[in-house]
């Protein structure tokens, strides 16, 4: 489950009589990153009952007999080692070294140990590889950093995985998504034990948000499992990417493998941890992203250019993907930039809003599509259905617009053209280059 769901799944297991709910061991490996590491530590392992958060007992344990070093060259030591596991009620496993080395033996077997008398088994960021070589993960749904999420699916074919989810509540076995997803998990832990009182005050104390909305679909990349290079897929997925700019479909790359629909969808599901199509979705938009953060292209033009059928397509998968419009997400990205200018806008963020809002066919009142600086041009933002220029309108010889390059709609919608007269003073928009607003 994931964590925009509403209810939470029952754990299966009562807990043995020598578990105490609540204790929660950290089981800590050598060569593992410190910021995870420190994560359930500064959770649960901090008396913050002044701000109404409920103690937990913390048992930070040694997952191996030798010196733990961390990132950094730091060395630490840990006061307890997996006999400590026995007591407790939940068992976070922040992280692991390598997703190629298997995990020691005796640390496996306390986790099976745990989750057989009814633990709480929690995997983050790459400590869903340790779940998953227990044997914990397997039929169940878990999520991981979207980079060692395709690696983790075919490692471990029976596990579920899904790269899109910040963490994956499955009753009795979490997992999370990399590094800052991990603070989600422990606060979803919180707020599951003790409220939304508890887990908001305890958020308060971190300076973080209580829940945050959205996947990791915003920092997906072009990744693939390292083992790639060695399937006979792997051509087929580089052709792929390589020609988003084409229109084809998961036929034509299941034609190109010389495989059946059936067959290339189960193989690219092994290979990748994902469905081809919603694969090739997900990097169609990253390619939109990329274009709308480096290029001036309209969004009609970043539509075409990564494959997509029409502009409305583009639209719909990048606001369930990223959850905002593109042009509201190009004009987001350019306040965020640096800026050096005389001319520099601080209100774009306002502005991306407004844009978001038109775009789901909002009405905004007067106040705020007349808004204006002084000094400036009247253009106000139109409404879903308002009458548009002649979309051939030539700009003004005196503009200084170059009629050769792509229009930018980072700050107007594209809406359906029609042949309307437009009103006197009124500069038209479609046809020529606005003038940018930073």
């Amino acid at each position: 489950m994931s964590q925009d769901s509403t209810t939470v799944p029952e754990t299966s297991r009562k807990l043995s009589g020598r578990r105490r709910r609540e204790i929660v061991a950290v089981l800590l490996f050598s060569g593992g990153p410190i910021f995870e590491s420190s994560i359930p530590l500064s959770v649960f392992g901090i008396d913050r009952q002044d701000a109404g958060v409920p103690r937990y007992r913390l048992l930070v344990c040694a997952g191996e007999d030798v010196p733990l070093r961390t990132t950094g060259g730091l060395e630490l030591t840990a006061p307890y080692g997996l006999e400590a596991l026995s007591r407790a009620g939940t068992v976070v496993v922040p992280a692991w070294r390598s997703i190629t080395q298997p995990p020691p033996t005796a640390a496996l077997d306390a986790l099976r140990r745990a989750h057989e008398e009814g633990a709480r088994i929690v995997g983050l960021c790459t400590g869903a590889f340790v779940l998953a070589a227990a044997g914990l993960l397997d039929g169940r749904p878990a999520t991981t950093h979207w980079m060692y999420a395709p690696t983790l699916a075919k490692r471990y074919p029976s596990v579920h995985v899904d790269p899109r989810e910040l963490f994956v509540d499955d009753g009795d076995i979490l997992t999370s998504a990399g590094t800052a997803a991990g603070i989600d998990l422990c606060l979803h832990i919180v707020r599951t034990d003790h409220g939304a009182d508890a887990a908001g005050a305890l958020a308060r104390r971190l300076v973080v948000p209580p829940r945050r909305s959205g996947g990791q679909e915003r920092y997906l990349d072009r990744s693939l499992p390292e083992e790639i290079g060695a399937d006979p897929l792997a051509e087929v997925v580089a052709w792929a990417l390589e020609h988003l700019h084409e229109q084809f479909d998961v036929e034509a790359l299941a034609a190109r493998a010389y495989m059946s629909r059936r067959t290339f969808d189960r193989r690219f599901r092994s290979l990748t941890g994902s469905a081809p199509l919603q694969w090739l979705i997900t990097q169609r938009v990253l390619q939109a992203q990329r274009l709308l953060e480096t290029s001036d292209y309209s969004v009609d033009e970043v539509a075409g250019r990564c494959g997509f059928r029409s502009p409305v397509a583009l639209r719909g998968h990048f606001r369930r993907q990223l959850g905002s419009s593109p042009a509201a997400y190009r004009a987001a990205y350019r306040a965020r930039r640096p800026q050096g200018g005389p001319g520099d806008r601080t209100d774009r963020p306002e502005r991306a809003e407004r844009l978001d809002r038109l775009e789901r066919g909002e009405r905004l009142d007067r106040a705020e599509l007349g808004e204006q600086r002084p000094g400036e041009h009247s253009m106000p933002l139109r409404r879903p259905g308002a009458p548009l220029a002649h979309p051939h309108h030539a700009p003004h010889p005196h503009s200084g617009a170059d009629p050769g390059k792509p229009e930018s709609d980072a700050y107007a919608p594209r809406l359906p053209e029609q042949a309307t007269g437009r009103a006197p003073g009124r500069p038209t928009l479609p046809g020529q280059r606005e003038r940018p607003v930073g």
